[in-house]
């Protein structure tokens, strides 16, 4: 399994981004999906999360109702939809793969990660 993060950039704060992982080698369609971000100094943190088939979702407190997460299993990807963003969102965020096909926010419940991508918030 390979998964491929990209997306991120240098925003202002209030801006949008849009990240997109996508899945090589893997059976992406049942497996649930999350993201992590992990800012410096740091440890990595839960941010969203998405069933096998786009039932269930799940969102950090600090991230929702910002914060969107999808999947489109014909193109193999998961998204994670960012607007109002704050400098507080700054951070490497990581695609992950779960062990099973329901949402779960524990970090030690995922296997396969991608390699991360750079989010800025500042103006």
């Amino acid at each position: 399994v390979q998964l491929q993060a990209f997306g991120g950039g240098l925003v202002q704060p209030g801006g949008s981004l849009r990240l997109s992982c996508a899945e090589s080698r893997g059976t992406f369609s049942n497996n649930a999906m999350g993201w992590f971000r992990q800012a410096p100094g740091k440890e990595r943190e839960f941010v969203a999360a998405i069933s096998w088939n786009g039932s269930g979702t799940a969102y950090a407190d600090p991230v929702k109702g910002r914060f969107t997460i999808s999947r489109d299993s014909a193109k193999n990807t998961v998204y994670l939809q960012m607007k109002e963003l704050k400098p507080e969102d700054t951070a490497i965020y990581y695609c992950a793969r779960a062990l099973g096909s329901w949402v779960t926010t524990e970090r030690s419940r995922y296997r396969y990660w991608g390699q991360g991508t750079l989010v800025t918030v500042s103006s």
